[in-house]
């Protein structure tokens, strides 16, 4: 684990289709102080992403159901931030590439020791956290200044006070400017649970922002149909 007086706990999300490796890597994980969930295809390790929270993912590339690669691009598409790494018996460059292409962290084929698994997690860690330190606080949406620990939107000598659910959803709007932000993953991260109920709150809050950004009409969020929404920053806009 990182060992700056452990920084926050970590959860990694393993999928590995032979068991005894898989079993074997989870227990010499937790022996290290990481609290690791074992999946043995690639459909279970989706469905468990989204019922958790996790730091990192580890993905072996051959698996039933659902590959390796075909995992990553769907977890992606949920949280383009999600470190992960690959775990596979190939050593073909095409599949080291493609691999990289899809943004993973690190690669390692088997077999590999248990230690120098550690080594690249904790390497990765540092990584993740050294870019969240340096994350911006505050940021630009157009004309407005939201300051997402303050919970405040300004827009000139106007100042909002923002509730901690729009306050939450808003950064996660922010964070992804242009992009689809996935209905699914907004509602696991700031509801826990993606019930009719809580869907319903979401659209009030997201009706809520609206009204909070309508003084800037280059602002707009949009919903894309069966998928999410997209904070839409116009040209006439200065966006960070």
């Amino acid at each position: 684990m990182i060992t700056d007086n452990k920084l926050e706990e970590v959860n990694i999300l393993l999928c590995e289709d032979d068991e005894s490796l898989g079993m074997l890597l989870r227990e010499y994980l937790e022996a290290k102080g990481y609290h690791t969930t074992l999946c043995q295809d690639g459909e279970e390790g989706f469905d468990t992403f989204l019922q958790s929270s996790f730091s990192l993912c580890i993905l072996d590339v051959m698996m039933p159901r659902m590959d390796g690669f075909t995992l990553a691009k769907k977890i992606r598409e949920l949280n383009y931030d999600m470190p992960f790494m690959f775990l596979t018996a190939k050593n073909l460059k095409d599949d080291v590439r493609e691999g990289f292409e899809l943004g993973a962290d690190d690669y390692i084929t088997k077999p590999f020791s248990m230690e120098e698994v550690v080594f690249r997690i904790e390497a990765i860690l540092r990584r993740v956290h050294g870019k969240k330190s340096k994350d911006q606080a505050v940021r630009q949406i157009g004309k407005f200044t939201f300051d997402t620990q303050k919970q405040m939107l300004y827009l000139g000598s106007k100042q909002e006070k923002l509730t901690t659910k729009e306050a939450e959803l808003l950064t996660l709007l922010s964070n992804r400017q242009n992009e689809l932000l996935q209905r699914d993953y907004a509602l696991k991260t700031i509801w826990i649970d993606d019930n009719y109920f809580n869907a319903r709150s979401m659209d009030v809050y997201i009706t809520k922002l609206r009204k909070h950004l309508k003084d800037d009409p280059n602002v707009e969020i949009i919903n894309v149909h069966g998928k999410g929404y997209k904070l839409v920053i116009s040209n006439g806009a200065e966006s960070a």
